[in-house]
């Protein structure tokens, strides 16, 4: 289970870039407004578009990967699901023993989760949030995982994110970002074409090395495993943290 440590939100507020809280706070209003409908069918098992069919697919294997970076056996031990979404991570962890604390900017989401989430879970629970995985109020854990909750924040962002969590996290952190590719580089662009009222919150491409280079330099940490998902329109990367 996580150890809880007290709450201090206006510190941890402060201590924030101002980036990182507005492109949160966009994202809330995202999932929860106009993505909402489309997210919860994207996340279950009913009929999408062939596009949406390779997004649901190449998230499929994504959240497997990362789940295999994790112990088979998760008994006894404390996990972050940072951005949720609709839980299937969470559920899974916590199939395999884990005490989960779950946590997503998007309430209408979490709502979802909670409806979705079996009632017996064997060993494992999970404890639902909405907020700000970032809360240091939510404790510490031994495990930290963020599928696609980085992805639309800059370099510099994504790692500040990720020493914050580092700082909570005794273990390992699994996480992902979308790698600089030239189909994803170009959706960037065109994307800030469009009105800002008219577009979701961009998925920022990342170049590898340079995150590889940011990352090197956190201290107490080394990268593991790695693996990128390619399908369809879905191309995301995962890394691994490993606590030294």
């Amino acid at each position: 289970m996580a150890t809880h440590a007290p709450s201090h939100p206006a510190s941890a507020r402060a201590a924030a870039p101002t980036r990182y809280d507005d492109q949160r706070e966009r994202l809330a209003a995202y999932f929860d407004g106009t993505a909402r409908k489309a997210w919860i069918d994207l996340t279950s098992t009913a009929k999408v578009s062939g596009i949406r069919a390779t997004v649901r697919a190449g998230r499929d294997a994504m959240r497997e990967q990362l789940l295999d970076w994790l112990p088979d056996d998760l008994r006894r031990t404390s996990v972050l699901d940072a951005g949720c979404g609709t839980g299937s991570l969470s559920v899974e962890a916590a199939r395999r023993g884990a005490g989960v604390t779950a946590i997503d900017v998007a309430g209408g989401l979490v709502e979802i989760a909670r409806e979705r989430a079996p009632s017996f879970l064997g060993h494992g629970d999970i404890d639902w949030h909405v907020g700000d995985m970032l809360d240091p109020a939510l404790g510490t854990f031994d495990h930290v995982v963020a599928m696609d909750s980085l992805i639309h924040y800059n370099l510099d962002d994504m790692v500040w994110a990720l020493s914050r969590l580092a700082a909570r996290c005794s273990r390992s952190i699994v996480f992902t970002f979308a790698p600089h590719t030239r189909l994803l580089g170009a959706m960037h662009v065109v994307g800030k074409a469009f009105p800002r009222s008219d577009r979701s919150p961009a998925i920022v491409p990342i170049a590898e090395d340079a995150l590889r280079d940011r990352l090197g330099r956190l201290d107490g940490w080394t990268l593991g495993r790695s693996g990128r998902v390619t399908s369809g329109f879905y191309i995301s990367h995962g890394l691994e943290l490993v606590r030294r």
